[in-house]
């Protein structure tokens, strides 16, 4: 499991420009079924989203077509865990250690 935190880069002016493409990236993410959850930071500084994917390359190669990036934005900090207890709704993507 991935958590993805977006920092924005440029002003809110720019990441609100972007914004419609990025919402119409995120639905396509969430259909493909890879992201969970997401949302803007509070502060509105970036976001977080939280998605399953088959490996990090795989998540690497979705961050870079979010529209916040290829506008330039925002970055991405992408750190992997092992989803080792879950809410009951979420226990599909539960892991093991090892």
């Amino acid at each position: 499991m991935f958590v993805l935190e977006l920092t924005y880069t440029a002003p809110l002016e720019a990441v609100d420009a972007a914004l419609e493409a990025h919402v119409t990236w995120l639905d396509k993410q969430y259909a493909a079924g890879v992201f969970l959850a997401s949302g803007p930071k509070n502060p509105r500084d970036g976001g977080v989203i939280l998605a399953v994917a088959e490996d990090r390359a795989r998540i690497e190669e979705i961050t870079a077509g979010d529209p916040f990036v290829t506008s330039g934005v925002c970055l991405y900090r992408v750190t992997e865990f092992v989803a080792t207890k879950t809410a009951p709704t979420l226990e599909r993507y539960r892991e093991t250690l090892g």
